[in-house]
C-alpha cells in the first residue's frame, strides 16, 4: 500500500524519498522519464519495493521530480534576478549554470509523457508558469538594456535551451569544452546585430506552451 503523500515522514523515509528523487532527476536527464524504475531504485540505493511504497507509479514519480526541479529552478531564477547587476547578467548566469532549468525544460518540452503529466497537475503547472514568467522577465529586461536582440522572444530562448539539453552523440559528448562552446555560441547569437534578419516571428512562451 502506498504511503499517504500528505502524511509526515520519518527521518529514514524522508531520506529514502530524497534519494529516489535525486536519482530520478539524474537518470531522467540522461535517459528520459521512461528509464527503468529498477535502475532508479538501484541508483538511489533502495529496493524496488521501497521506491513503489513512496511512488506507486511512474506518473507520481515524474510529477514529484518535476515539482522538485521547478521549485529549485525558481529559487535559482530569483537569486539570479536579485543578485546580478543587470538582466543580461542574470540571464547568462541562469541559462549557463542552471542544471535545474535544463531538467525542467527537458521534462516540460522534450518528453511528451512528462509534459502531459505536468500540464495535468495544477501545482506543477503553476510553478512552471511562474518559472517561465521569471525567464521572460530576464529576457525582456535584457532587451530593454540593449543586450538582447529585439527580434528574439522568451520562447526562442526556451527552444535553444531544449536543443542544448538533448543528449550529445557519444563521439561528441566526451570532447572537452564542446557543450560550453555551444552555450557560448547560443548566448552570442542572442546579442544585438546591426541588421537582424531572423526568419518568421519571435517565439513567445504561449507559442510553445499555450
Amino acid at each position: 500500500m502506498a504511503v499517504d503523500p500528505g502524511a509526515p515522514l520519518r527521518a529514514d523515509a524522508r531520506r529514502n524519498r530524497d534519494q529516489i528523487i535525486a536519482a530520478a532527476r539524474t537518470i531522467f536527464v540522461a535517459q528520459g522519464p521512461q528509464a527503468p524504475m529498477e535502475e532508479i531504485a538501484r541508483s538511489a540505493g533502495v529496493g524496488v519495493g521501497t521506491l513503489y511504497r513512496r511512488f506507486p507509479d511512474r506518473e507520481t514519480l515524474i510529477r514529484e521530480v518535476a515539482l522538485d526541479s521547478f521549485t529549485r529552478a525558481l529559487t535559482e531564477a530569483r537569486a539570479c534576478i536579485d543578485e546580478e547587476p543587470t538582466s543580461w547578467d542574470a540571464l547568462v548566469r541562469f541559462v549557463r549554470y542552471s542544471r535545474e532549468l535544463r531538467l525542467s525544460v527537458h521534462l516540460a518540452m522534450i518528453s511528451e509523457q512528462a509534459g502531459a503529466i505536468i500540464r495535468g497537475d495544477p501545482t506543477t503547472e503553476r510553478f512552471r508558469r511562474v518559472l517561465l514568467s521569471d525567464l521572460d522577465r530576464m529576457v525582456t529586461g535584457a532587451q530593454e538594456e540593449g543586450q538582447v536582440r529585439p527580434d528574439v522572444g522568451t520562447g526562442d530562448v526556451a527552444m535553444l535551451i531544449v536543443l542544448l539539453t538533448r543528449q550529445l552523440p557519444k563521439r561528441v559528448d566526451g570532447v572537452e569544452g564542446a557543450a560550453e562552446r555551444c552555450m557560448a555560441l547560443m548566448l552570442d547569437g542572442l546579442r544585438p546585430r546591426p541588421d537582424p534578419s531572423l526568419p518568421g516571428h519571435k517565439l513567445t512562451c504561449d507559442d510553445l506552451f499555450g
